[in-house]
């Protein structure tokens, strides 16, 4: 387990604690009611894969890539969310989100995931090319889970430690428990499922002008303190360096990848995230809450 000093382990901490507290979302108690547990039990790959926020930011913004290359996803997101107005905001709201659905205590994750789905079913249109679409539409669930768990997946896999593909199997199978519970009925449970829906939906995934608004916009919002700001723009073509192969250029963003020298930076920034204990971080205040130690994520890996 890295250790940092005092200044900057507070610093680190605070920015944590920021990112947590998203606004107009109730916060979550992650080290209470005291042995309650998790959706995902604390031994899940799932649990050792959230828990890195370097990661979490990279496979975040390849998740997102992925669904806005849908046309109809693309325009439900577009035309019924705040992001242009308040991305920051979004940002902590979609990563609490996910936090909460790993390491919150059940009835907590149960009771956030109703609330998305009722929001959800506010959200249909049609898009331009004359498709109809709706959040509540299994299909584009289905996707939506899948996308944001091989985001994660990948991007801790690729710049944090490598995962083997027994791994990558439980991390989709782990998602299968809740995604059902967002209403996703058809979602991958291994990495072969995976692929198979990835092969159905690639025909789907186009060009556009929202997919480089988003990449835009995600240069510009303050996620990471001023003197990180370029780090953070090196995490977001990391982000387009882990979509799967020929989907960069498919979408016409694959020279917006990681440059020359720079993968070794982001793993230098993910595996020194991966090995500091940041005390308020969620996966700590479940371990507390099921009486393990703060660091058993860091003696387990």
């Amino acid at each position: 387990m890295a250790r940092l000093p005092g200044i900057l382990q507070n610093q680190i901490e605070a920015l944590a604690g920021q990112l947590l507290a998203a606004p107009g979302v109730p916060r979550t108690d992650f080290a209470a009611p005291p042995g309650e547990p998790a959706l995902l039990a604390p031994d899940s790959v799932s649990w050792r894969v959230f828990d890195n926020p370097v990661t979490l930011f990279v496979g975040g913004i390849a998740a997102v890539l992925l669904e806005l290359a849908e046309p109809r996803i693309r325009h439900g997101v577009w035309d019924h969310s705040d992001f242009r107005a308040n991305p920051l905001a979004r940002l902590q709201r979609t990563g609490l989100a996910a936090l909460v659905t790993v390491y919150a205590p059940e009835s907590q994750a149960r009771a956030m995931i109703a609330g998305v789905t009722r929001a959800h079913g506010d959200v249909t249109g049609t898009t331009p090319a004359g498709e109809a679409y709706s959040a509540s539409d299994p299909d584009l669930l289905d996707w939506v889970g899948a996308t944001a768990l091989y985001g994660f997946m990948e991007a801790y896999s690729r710049y944090d430690r490598p995962l083997s593909p027994a791994d990558k199997d439980r991390v989709f199978a782990e998602g299968r428990v809740t995604a059902g519970l967002y209403g996703a009925t058809g979602a991958p449970g291994s990495v072969g499922g995976w692929d198979a829906l990835l092969a159905r939906m690639t025909p789907r995934l186009e060009p556009s002008e929202t997919l480089l608004e988003f990449l835009a916009i995600m240069r510009r919002v303050p996620a990471l303190p001023a003197a990180a700001r370029p780090l953070q723009h090196v995490l977001i073509r990391a982000a387009v360096d882990i979509l799967p192969p020929g989907i960069a250029a498919q979408l016409r963003i694959a020279d917006r990848g990681l440059r020359p020298l720079e993968r070794p930076l982001v793993q230098a920034a993910a595996r020194t995230a991966g090995a500091i204990l940041i005390r308020n971080w969620p996966s700590v205040a479940a371990c507390r809450r099921l009486g393990l130690p703060d660091d058993w994520l860091q003696r387990r890996d």
